[in-house]
């Protein structure tokens, strides 16, 4: 993505003239007004000096350089190019219901999520080509091809760097939306013009936050998913342990990773649709 850095360079020092002179007129008004004005006045002037402050230090970081140095906190391009394939084993929680979960992820190949809560079994798969999924909740114990929209919100996930990793090249778009809840808020367009909004720790760099607008069973959904508890691993990269997802605020289904294991052979066989 192009940024034209003298323009934001000239947009900032613009501003920065603009608000000494909104200031020291400010300043001359109130040291002449009354004394409960002065008071009055001086509290404005305050209020918004902080909120002018708080928007300046928000956009002192390109979208970019935020990104990078994510990458970095996580492992760095190197070590993520050298990975490819994850194996996780997790305990999922939903409706107040606790069991296993598997992951398998062959980088830019597919990814197959396997998941069991009351005896029943849950399988989603997502591969370079598109995607299926048995859910014996919705009505069917039979494999069915997961409709348009949900794949191209979903296909994301067989790329083991993640969305943000090497962004550009897969055709999509970000912008740097500002900070919000002390997080850098950045908004990612995929080439399918799927958008996902991330919050990433302006401290640790990791993404604490993504929201996402999802199709289910007919209806648009706001997905979002939290992510905590993040370490380091054997490998050099790091993981979030504990991800939370809310569904709309209808329900939640949280997940305790066990294990992870990385380049472990996985056969390609899984990701086939059954017939």
């Amino acid at each position: 993505m192009f940024i034209n850095q003298a323009a934001i360079d000239y947009s900032f020092v613009h501003i920065n003239i603009m608000n000494h002179k909104l200031f020291t007129g400010l300043f001359y008004y109130v040291t002449s007004s009354p004394k409960k004005i002065k008071m009055k006045m001086l509290k404005h002037c305050l209020l918004l000096l902080t909120a002018t402050a708080g928007l300046i230090s928000a956009r002192a970081q390109t979208a970019d350089e935020i990104i990078s140095k994510h990458i970095d906190a996580i492992g760095g391009k190197d070590k993520l190019s050298q990975i490819n394939s994850v194996h996780i084993e997790s305990t999922i929680s939903a409706m107040g219901n606790d069991g296993p979960s598997t992951i398998n992820l062959v980088n830019g190949k597919g990814f197959r999520l396997e998941s069991e809560i009351n005896g029943q079994k849950i399988i989603q798969v997502f591969t370079d080509k598109g995607g299926w999924a048995i859910n014996p909740f919705a009505g069917g114990n039979d494999a069915q091809p997961i409709p348009d929209d949900q794949y191209k919100a979903g296909r994301d996930q067989i790329d083991i760097g993640g969305p943000l990793f090497n962004y550009a090249s897969k055709g999509s778009k970000v912008e740097l939306l500002g900070k919000e809840d002390s997080a850098y808020k950045i908004k990612l367009t995929n080439k399918d013009s799927v958008v996902t909004t991330y919050y990433i720790d302006p401290t640790t760099y990791y993404v604490k936050k993504s929201v996402q607008t999802m199709s289910m069973m007919g209806q648009d959904m706001e997905v979002t998913r939290t992510s905590s508890d993040f370490r380091k691993t054997d490998f050099g990269v790091v993981y979030p342990f504990a991800l939370d997802i809310s569904y709309g605020g209808q329900f939640n289904i949280t997940s305790t990773m066990k294990k992870i294991e990385f380049n472990k052979p996985i056969d390609p066989k899984i990701f086939d649709m059954p017939k």
